[in-house]
């Protein structure tokens, strides 16, 4: 895939979408986890007592698979776009873009209204500076 660099006013046109895209995968996350711990439950205390069923964990294992599934596409869809999904618990995504001809990342958390900041390449989000 071809490097995309964005302006300012590209990659804020594109929040709503990745908004929704991590609320989505944030959500996902969720239920997997308690999902996860209720396999984890299941396993330990079948290994306790014989189960009844010949794979009584199947349905709870394949609806994990499929969550990875559902995810791993919207993280793709998130940088097909051309963005960096950086941090998902933070909500945290960056847009390469160009500053004064030096590449440098635009840099976006959920909760915030727009992309108000950026950092250099190495310096990530520890290194934010507001948009003059």
């Amino acid at each position: 895939m071809e490097k995309k660099w964005f302006t300012l006013e590209e990659a804020n046109a594109l929040l709503p979408r990745i908004r929704e895209e991590i609320d989505q995968l944030q959500s996902i996350k969720r239920e997997f986890e308690k999902r996860y711990l209720r396999l984890k439950q299941l396993k330990e205390h079948a290994g306790k007592h014989r189960p009844e069923e010949a794979d009584p964990f199947f349905t709870l294992e394949s609806e994990l698979e499929f969550m990875q599934i559902e995810a791993r596409t919207l993280v793709q869809s998130i940088h097909m776009k051309g963005a960096q999904l950086k941090d998902l618990d933070m909500g945290l995504v960056d847009f390469p873009s160009l500053r004064n001809g030096e590449e440098v990342l635009l840099c976006w958390r959920l909760g915030e209204e727009s992309i108000t900041h950026w950092h250099g390449l190495s310096e990530g989000y520890i290194g934010r500076k507001l948009i003059d």
